[in-house]
C-alpha cells in the first residue's frame, strides 16, 4: 500500500508543478482544465494516507504534506468560481429595461443538426444578441428565422470548425471580420448602440485549443487572447469580450487576459458554469466566457438546457450602470504579467494594432 500512494503522490505532484512551468505544449497546459478533479483526488489521497499508512512514519509525514501542499494549490485556483469568494462583479439593481442587454454564446457543434433546440431557446429567452461557434452555411441557413426579430447580422459560414455568426436585435455601426492569428481561424469585432444611447465595443472569439489533432501547443490561442486584451485596455467606451476561449476560467493565461485587459469576470463569487462536456458530467470545465468593463453589472447568468452540442449555451444579462459599477475591480497586472504577454504576441508576430477598435474613431480623444 505504500508504493501504491506513494506513485500517486509523485502523480499528483507532476500534475501540480508541471503547469508552473508554463510550458505551452497541450499536455501541460491541459492540466489546468481539471484542477477540480486534481482537488478531489487530492482530498481522497489525503485520506487514504491516513487510512492506510503508519503516521508516525516519516515517509508517511513527508506524503501527507507533499499531498496538502497539492491540494491547497488547486483548490486556489477553482475557488474564487465558488459561492465562498467575493463577488467580482455587482448584481444590477436597476430595473431599467432601456439598459438592460443580454447575450446568448452558444458553440452549436457543426455536426449537430438540431438547431430547432437552439431556435427554441432563442425564442424562450429573447437575447438580444446571439453568437454561434462552429457554424457552418447548414446552420446559417437554419438561423435565417431569426432574422424576423433579430435583423441585424455579421456572418462567417466555415466548414472547419470555426464558423461564426452574430445575430442581433440591436444595430450595428462597425463590424469587422478578422483573422488575428491564424488564416482560417476567425473573430468578429463590432460595435452597437444600446436603447440608452450608450455605444458598446464587442469581441467575438473563438481561438484555436491546444491539442493533438489541432495546434500541438496553445500559443496561437494565447496570443489571440493577449492582443485583444491589450487592444481593449485602451479603451474608454463599454467593452464585451465573449466566445469559446478553449481555455477554463481560472487558467494561468485566462487570468493573463483580465488583468492585461482590466475586464471583469461576472462568474467570480458566483459559480463555473461549466458549458463543456455536456456528455460527461464528471469532466466539465468552463469554456464559454463572457468579460466585460466596469461599466456593466450583471442581472444574472445561466447555463441553458442542452441542444445536441458537446457545449451547452451561456446566457448573461448585464445592465450598464457605470455609476454603480466605477468602484468595481478585477485582477491587476504586475510588470512581469506585461512582459509574459509581451513575450506571448512577440513570438506569434502579432500586435494589438492587428485588433480592430470598433467604435473609437468615433470618441472623442
Amino acid at each position: 500500500m505504500l508504493l501504491i500512494l506513494s506513485f500517486c503522490t509523485l502523480l499528483i505532484l507532476l500534475v501540480t508543478l508541471l503547469p508552473l512551468s508554463r510550458h505551452p505544449h497541450w499536455i501541460i497546459r491541459g492540466m489546468d482544465f481539471p484542477r477540480l478533479q486534481f482537488g478531489i483526488f487530492a482530498a481522497s489521497l489525503l485520506v487514504a494516507h491516513f487510512l492506510f499508512l503508519d503516521i508516525q512514519m516519516f515517509i508517511t509525514q513527508a506524503l501527507v504534506s507533499a499531498t496538502t501542499s497539492c491540494l491547497i494549490w488547486q483548490i486556489w485556483w477553482i475557488l474564487p468560481y465558488t459561492f465562498l469568494w467575493p463577488r467580482e462583479v455587482k448584481t444590477s439593481s436597476d430595473g431599467n429595461s432601456e439598459s438592460q442587454l443580454s447575450i446568448l454564446t452558444s458553440n452549436v457543434l457543426t455536426t449537430n443538426r438540431n438547431a430547432d433546440a437552439l431556435i427554441g431557446l432563442v425564442q424562450k429567452h429573447q437575447p438580444d444578441v446571439l453568437v454561434t461557434l462552429e457554424s457552418d452555411q447548414w446552420w446559417e441557413d437554419k438561423l435565417k428565422v431569426l432574422e424576423a426579430d433579430m435583423p441585424y447580422s455579421i456572418k462567417c459560414p466555415l466548414d472547419n470548425l470555426y464558423g461564426m455568426h452574430v445575430f442581433s436585435r440591436l444595430h450595428f455601426d462597425e463590424e469587422e471580420i478578422s483573422y488575428l492569428v491564424e488564416k482560417d481561424v476567425p473573430s468578429i469585432h463590432a460595435s452597437f448602440e444600446l436603447r440608452t444611447g450608450d455605444k458598446v465595443r464587442i469581441h467575438f472569439v473563438h481561438p484555436a485549443p491546444p491539442s493533438p489533432t489541432e495546434n500541438p501547443e496553445s500559443a496561437e490561442r494565447d496570443a489571440e487572447l493577449v492582443i485583444v486584451a491589450q487592444s481593449v485596455v485602451e479603451s474608454e467606451q463599454p467593452v464585451i469580450v465573449t466566445g469559446d476561449l478553449n481555455d477554463v476560467a481560472w487558467s494561468a493565461t485566462t487570468r493573463l487576459f483580465r488583468k492585461i485587459s482590466g475586464l471583469l469576470d461576472p462568474r467570480v463569487g458566483r459559480g463555473m458554469f461549466n458549458t463543456f462536456h455536456v456528455d460527461y458530467p464528471l469532466l466539465r470545465w468552463p469554456l464559454d466566457h463572457l468579460f466585460h468593463s466596469q461599466h456593466f453589472t450583471v442581472r444574472d447568468i445561466q447555463r441553458l438546457p442542452p441542444i445536441g452540442s458537446d457545449h451547452y449555451a451561456l446566457l448573461t444579462r448585464l445592465s450598464i450602470t457605470p455609476a454603480r459599477g466605477a468602484n468595481q475591480e478585477g485582477l491587476k497586472a504586475v510588470a512581469t504579467d506585461h512582459d509574459w504577454a509581451k513575450e506571448i504576441s512577440e513570438e506569434q508576430e502579432v500586435s494589438k494594432n492587428d485588433v480592430p477598435k470598433p467604435g473609437e474613431s468615433t470618441q472623442v480623444k
